[in-house]
């Protein structure tokens, strides 16, 4: 039995689950990295701890020190866990169109929250710069800066490309994945590529991100309005994404985005949010562009109690025009419990 040395010490090691309904209609291995199952429940606590463990290890950030974070939730979640495992303050500032559910969760975890309005990212009041200038206002404090810490993409090439290239035996011809930070897909491409350069690596993008155009152009122009993910989508070329090997690009709406989330629910037994969603839609696309016989490997990004009050809200859905996108549960017959209890 191997043991793992508290929170920090049990984050990675996550499972590669075979999605078998999506394997068997489109003829390959469509394999979903099961991040949820990290000890803060997303792929970001990767981020998180690594950020945390740099900065103590350059002596940036010292005993009893803050961390500052800009975020839409998952890395501040992950963020607020490794603080209190490590013994510091968390300070986070987050958009306010996120699900109220981060924003309850952070809170009970202890960290010191921020909602602001959303704003370009050209507007000083950006979430983001914000939390630079309140982490250069705090003493002992540093801004983990997520987007542009560079540390985000190598606990990637060190950790998650790793572990999907053993699991699937160096078996792999596409990783496909969204980006917010950019730091998960261009870490695992990074891995990838430089054990096997054919690996086909495939970046999602949602309606209103800019990324799409970019890697179809070199111009980075919105496609679509805007999108109900939280947390990926992006206008800018982060640091972390900067040269990031990409080789294609998929397009996929909201719509299909909730139809695979509820698939994943109904036929696979995961209760995952959007981003999942969103992965898992491009990966069934490039498997089937690929043609049966190929492995293609996803990222299932985080659990879906975080977006209970919207992505699992039927009223919500329907307002977004969704509603169709997300079958309800199969109805069986009626119930009475009445009949089996006692008098």
């Amino acid at each position: 039995m191997r043991v793992y040395d508290g929170f920090v010490g049990s984050i990675g090691h996550t499972p590669l689950i075979r999605l078998r309904r999506l394997s068997e209609e489109t003829g390959c291995e469509v394999l979903g990295k099961a991040e949820f199952t990290n000890p803060g429940g997303s792929v970001k606590d990767r981020a998180a701890r690594a950020i945390v463990l740099a900065a103590e290890n350059s002596g940036e950030l010292a005993p009893g020190g803050t961390v500052v974070e800009g975020t839409a939730g998952n890395t501040g979640i992950g963020l607020a866990h490794v603080c209190n495992a490590r013994g510091y303050r968390c300070v986070i500032v987050m958009p306010d169109n996120q699900s109220p559910e981060k924003f309850r969760l952070l809170e009970t975890l202890g960290a010191d929250v921020h909602k602001v309005p959303v704003v370009p990212y050209s507007n000083p009041n950006q979430y983001q710069k914000l939390a630079q200038r309140l982490a250069a206002s705090l003493p002992n404090a540093i801004w983990a800066n997520q987007f542009d810490n560079t540390v985000n993409r190598r606990a990637h090439i060190e950790s998650t490309g790793p572990e999907i290239w053993e699991q699937t035996g160096g078996r792999v011809d596409a990783f496909v994945a969204a980006c917010g930070t950019g730091g998960t897909f261009a870490g695992v491409s990074e891995y990838l590529k430089s054990r096997r350069p054919s690996v086909r690596c495939v970046l999602a993008d949602p309606p209103g991100s800019s990324l799409y155009e970019f890697v179809r152009s070199g111009t980075l122009k919105a496609t679509g309005s805007g999108s109900i993910t939280e947390g990926i989508g992006i206008g800018r070329l982060t640091a972390n994404l900067k040269d990031a090997p990409i080789d294609e690009a998929v397009h996929i709406e909201d719509s299909e985005t909730v139809a695979y989330v509820y698939r994943l629910l109904r036929e696979e037994g995961l209760f995952l949010g959007s981003t999942s969603g969103i992965n898992v839609a491009a990966a069934v696309r490039v498997a089937r562009d690929l043609g049966p016989g190929h492995t293609v490997v996803t990222v299932l990004c985080d659990g879906g109690a975080k977006y209970q009050s919207r992505l699992f809200n039927r009223e919500w859905l329907a307002q977004k025009g969704l509603a169709q996108s997300a079958p309800a549960a199969p109805a069986g017959e009626p119930v009475d419990v009445r009949k089996v209890m006692l008098d």
